[in-house]
């Protein structure tokens, strides 16, 4: 062990109560202990797209024609979906480059609403969005890397299980382990995943040049207005993760310049990668077969690749391992975030002394996504997600024009046109509101775990604990502070 690191472990080991450390000014500031960039422009890059295409381009081609009807308006809803996103990036990247800290909304929240409504965008995140997310592209990775070996059948539920939790755990080790190997997981399943998708794309090329367009049709088109907006949960959750650079945006070098670059970048190459995936998918698939297909990429393989159709499956468990990793990566700044505003347990603030590393708010994350195991109705989980993630993420665009009013002499390297965040709200308010017609239980659901946030703000946060109560917490952050080697970065962090 060397002396830097014998020195801060003695701290972290005998401190007298939860302690935030402030290095010496003999120590450089390269060795203080807090969140170091690190990310270039290929990371951010890389983050973005590995968080993005994951499960979702494999199972949502299902979801988006059920509730369509036909192919030709999929391919719509697939392309508003990505015009959706990238107006949603885009105001995001004025909050970012304006409000640069970790967390992203829920810092833009804190900074515009207030406490209150910050939280319950974290609660939303942490009850439902980020655990349940990461759960079902987990989910996706266990039944995928196991049909090589049940290729008539699906695979044993408690095997998938299991599976699915083994891929969530060791991706934990390497996220808690270096921020290096979680960037580099990062970038080499982001090239795997997108040589998967471009075999499939390159294929559904050769398919067009022989005149199979037989399947193009707008034919048995949804009339529901309701089931169209459903479709949307579907082809917007295959988009989740457009937003996910943000909360890393402490550790991007040059965030100002960088991370426009790489939103426009990255949603613009997943949007024509998507669109051109589910084109090559009905060059060869009808919608009853594409209906009735729990794998639509292993069936499409089946039919056009032959005796390496195995190799189809493979690469995209590859493609869901990589979102384990981009969403478990983001998902614990953000717990990091909420508990330096102290709206989460203050162990979560803490930096592992020798890896640099948010260990304590890794392992949360990943202790919540494991809890979400026991279900595996994964389109059912995908219904709560899509209510909850448009919600909170229309609250958090709807702090570009409430900023540009409240506080007009903020420095705003970006400035974006204000036709785009209204017609952004506007668009969510149509996919939030209007599925409660179509689907009362899953939305309703979701509004009672939103709600059910109320009271937990007001008990744990709100209120003033009894100090039997503070001396219990603070016994236990110093006990977990030392079990895991850890402590508060040096640096504070203010709404």
């Amino acid at each position: 062990m060397t002396d830097k690191t014998a020195k801060y472990a003695e701290v972290a080991t005998n401190p007298p109560e939860s302690i935030e450390l402030k290095p010496k000014k003999s120590i450089d500031d390269d060795d203080a202990i807090c969140l170091k960039p690190k990310m270039t422009l290929m990371n951010g890059i890389t983050v973005i797209v590995g968080s993005i295409i994951g499960s979702g381009i494999f199972i949502s081609p299902k979801g988006v024609l059920a509730h369509t009807g036909s192919p030709g308006m999929s391919l719509v809803v697939w392309i508003l979906s990505g015009v959706f996103s990238m107006i949603g990036a885009y105001c995001y990247a004025e909050l970012g480059c304006m409000i640069q800290k970790t967390g992203a909304d829920y810092a833009y929240i804190m900074t515009a609403f207030g406490p209150f409504l910050a939280f319950m965008r974290l609660w939303i995140e942490c009850l439902i969005v980020r655990p349940c997310s990461q759960t079902i592209v987990a989910l996706t990775f266990s039944a995928y890397i196991m049909k090589p070996f049940f290729p008539t059948c699906d695979a044993p539920d408690v095997s998938a299980r299991l599976l699915a939790a083994v891929c969530i755990l060791v991706l934990t080790f390497v996220n808690c382990w270096n921020v290096k190997w979680a960037t580099r997981v990062q970038d080499v399943f982001t090239v795997a995943k997108l040589f998967a998708l471009f075999v499939i794309i390159i294929t559904g090329f050769v398919q067009l040049g022989y005149g199979h367009t037989e399947y193009f049709t707008f034919e048995n088109t949804e009339t529901d207005i309701s089931e169209i907006a459903l479709s949307f949960y579907s082809g917007l959750f295959a988009y989740n993760g457009w937003n996910y650079l943000n909360f890393v945006i402490e550790e991007l070098k040059e965030p100002v310049k960088n991370l426009p670059r790489a939103i426009y970048i990255s949603i613009t190459l997943v949007t024509v990668v998507y669109v051109l995936t589910n084109v090559a998918f009905y060059t060869t698939l009808s919608p009853g077969e594409v209906l009735g297909s729990e794998a639509v990429a292993v069936t499409f393989g089946n039919r056009m690749y032959g005796p390496v159709a195995f190799l189809v499956p493979i690469f995209v468990a590859l493609s869901t391992f990589g979102t384990v990793n981009g969403i478990l990566f983001t998902s614990a700044r953000l717990f990091y975030a909420g508990a330096l505003e102290g709206q989460m347990p203050e162990i979560l603030t803490m930096i592992q002394i020798k890896r640099m590393t948010p260990a304590p708010a890794v392992l949360f994350m990943a202790f919540l996504s494991i809890c979400y195991l026991a279900s595996s109705d994964i389109f059912r989980l995908i219904s709560y997600v899509g209510f909850a993630t448009w919600l909170s993420i229309g609250l958090a665009v709807l702090c570009v024009p409430y900023l540009r009013w409240k506080c007009p002499e903020m420095e705003r390297p970006i400035k974006v046109n204000l036709f785009f965040p209204i017609v952004y709200i506007i668009a969510t308010i149509f996919i939030t509101i209007v599925p409660m017609i179509a689907a009362p239980v899953e939305t309703g659901i979701g509004v009672l775990f939103i709600l059910s946030g109320i009271p937990v703000y007001f008990i744990f946060i709100k209120l003033r604990k009894p100090m039997w109560i503070q001396k219990i917490l603070n016994s236990s952050t110093v006990a977990m502070q030392k079990f895991f080697m850890v402590v508060r970065p040096h640096t504070s962090h203010t709404s």
